[in-house]
């Protein structure tokens, strides 16, 4: 148990060392997750075991490729892995197997990480719960009993009980956050475009991201670099000293329960104390920027998935074909001047956040619902749904990279939104932060 809930960082850096041996510890991990069915959808234990065999041959000749050589991670089920189903949760892909790894995942392989398996997501990647009754609803780390935060569920539950070093998962209006905030995680959601989309599973392709999700901001950097096949940044120059954050007051905290407000402020002050200097101010563009968020994401899932849902409407859980099929509603032109105005508020929100390092936001203003309830209770599937993504969605509304980590309160996050593409950037940031919050 001891190693498989150290960081991917430690683990990489013992089996450098010779103290770990990555077949020894990709055995454990494969052993603790066949008893946990409700977070892998499937498991790759031939691939997993070649690629941790070859990762410690690697070792013993010196031959690393990389920080992560040898660590296992688990992929969110809408990664392609040739020759393995791939099916986004949905009863709509079963048995779709692809004949070529996603591109982000060969490029992990390439720098020598073990695929663990896939884990259980939200249908098709659209909600912010994480339950899915259709397949599996993973369990929160807290509680069972509560909802795990989606999309990207089983990637979350899979880091949180040891079951992975870190994992892979996408974002699309909170979909790593979510479960990341929920589950004490950091998680990364990356500036839409900057990693490869080929080979995943879309829902919306002009604000789907690939992010990790792990146990510290070291891994998140680490993970990043390993999907883009390159060197990590050096996070080692980070400090909060002078730098100057903005708490986004208004709409992050209309009807924001206690608890994740109590967690955010517990963490600006810890902030503040380590000498970032914290403004607070609304910005007038956030209202009206996700007041566009019907008009643009719906249509596009139901555009990409109409006619396969329509195929089959029966093989959906009802909440989520709803769901998507709100996009029918939408007129082609207004999408279009939603698009245009939205670059217009894009453009707004960058003059009026230059000065700032980041924007601080409570990562969800909700702390997870109850499972069962929001499968038996569609009025409050939607609205926690709404509450759950609402925080999320900004930094995907504005194109943002995007980070959150653990307040110290249980299930509740802060996110630091930073410029696109400014992610190296934000990890050091992300770094300092994570010192001060302990």
């Amino acid at each position: 148990m001891a190693w498989r809930m150290k960081t991917a960082a430690e683990q990489g850096r013992a089996i450098a060392a010779g103290k770990l041996d990555p077949v020894a510890q990709v055995e454990a991990y494969l052993d603790a997750a066949a008893g946990e069915p409700r977070i892998y959808a499937r498991l790759t234990p031939d691939r997993a075991r070649a690629e941790a065999m070859a990762a410690r041959s690697r070792a013993k000749a010196g031959l690393l490729r990389g920080p992560l050589d040898g660590v296992a991670l688990s992929w969110k089920d809408l990664f392609d892995t040739a020759g393995v189903a791939t099916e986004a949760g949905s009863r709509l892909l079963a048995g779709r197997v692809p004949g070529a790894d996603a591109e982000v995942l060969r490029l992990a392989t390439l720098q020598g990480t073990v695929c663990l398996g896939k884990t259980h997501m939200t249908e098709l990647a659209f909600s912010g719960l994480g339950v899915n009754p259709m397949t599996a609803t993973p369990p929160n780390v807290h509680d069972p009993r509560l909802a795990p935060g989606g999309s990207s569920s089983g990637a979350a539950v899979s880091v949180a009980m040891g079951l992975a070093a870190a994992a892979v998962g996408s974002d699309t209006g909170g979909s790593v956050r979510i479960p990341a905030a929920w589950n004490d995680l950091v998680g990364l959601k990356t500036t839409a475009g900057r990693l490869p989309l080929t080979g995943v599973v879309p829902l919306c392709a002009r604000f789907d991201t690939v992010g990790p999700l792990a146990r510290s901001v070291e891994d998140c950097a680490l993970v990043l670099a390993a999907l883009e096949g390159r060197r990590a940044p050096d996070l080692s120059a980070a400090g909060l000293s002078g730098l100057r954050l903005l708490v986004l007051e208004g709409l992050p905290f209309d009807a924001a329960r206690d608890a994740p407000v109590a967690g955010f402020e517990s963490a600006v002050a810890r902030l503040a104390k380590a000498g970032a200097q914290i403004a607070r101010n609304p910005l007038p563009m956030v209202d009206e920027a996700m007041g566009l968020s019907g008009v643009l994401f719906a249509p596009e899932a139901y555009g990409l998935w109409k006619d396969v849902i329509e195929a089959h409407p029966d093989r959906m859980y009802p909440l989520i074909l709803e769901r998507f099929r709100t996009g029918a509603q939408v007129l082609a032109a207004d999408y279009v001047a939603a698009w245009a105005r939205l670059d217009r508020l894009r453009a707004a929100w960058q003059a009026a956040t230059a000065g700032y390092d980041a924007v601080l936001v409570p990562t969800a203003p909700i702390l997870p619902p109850d499972a069962e309830r929001l499968l038996t209770d569609p009025a409050y599937f939607a609205t926690e749904n709404l509450l759950a993504l609402r925080n999320t969605r900004i930094g995907n509304i504005f194109g943002l990279c995007v980070l959150t980590l653990p307040t110290g309160l249980p299930a509740t996050g802060i996110s630091l939104m930073a410029a696109p593409g400014s992610e190296d950037r934000l990890l050091r940031l992300g770094m300092a932060a994570e010192a001060a919050l302990g």
